[in-house]
């Protein structure tokens, strides 16, 4: 699958996560309703279902790491933002086969594209710590 079909999974994804932040939904639920939708077929379905049921079972520790890093509590971020970062984390701590690289710049595009003004910069010091602390 193309990046292009993998960046169309990760806007997929930021929306599927904010649905079960403000839903709570879960995986199975979020990924039943995602099936039907049109925009699922142009995309890299396996990447958005496999890391859906990734954020979603350890997004415990995924929060902790953002906390560790922002200099606010959770509970002050909005769903945009903690989406994009849960993404951002999760390919920077759990998937070998993305470059951290990629995994930031990802996030920051998705940050820039949904989240609110000036989200973008604070969700690439987030994960540029996180990614620092793990060299």
């Amino acid at each position: 699958m193309s990046a292009r079909g993998r960046h169309g999974a990760r806007r997929l994804l930021l929306q599927a996560l904010y649905q079960h932040q403000v839903g709570q939904q879960d995986a199975e639920q979020i990924t039943a309703q995602f099936s039907t939708e049109p925009g699922l077929a142009q995309v890299d379905a396996n990447y958005f279902t496999t890391m859906l049921a990734d954020i979603l079972s350890v997004r415990e520790e995924l929060d902790r790491r953002i906390v560790a890093a922002a200099d606010r509590p959770l509970d002050q971020l909005d769903p945009v933002e903690r989406g994009v970062l849960w993404i951002g984390l999760a390919e920077l701590t759990r998937r070998e086969d993305i470059p951290h690289r990629v995994a930031i710049d990802e996030a920051v595009s998705l940050a820039r594209e949904f989240g609110a003004e000036g989200s973008h910069r604070y969700v690439n010091a987030i994960l540029d710590s996180v990614a620092g602390a793990g060299r």
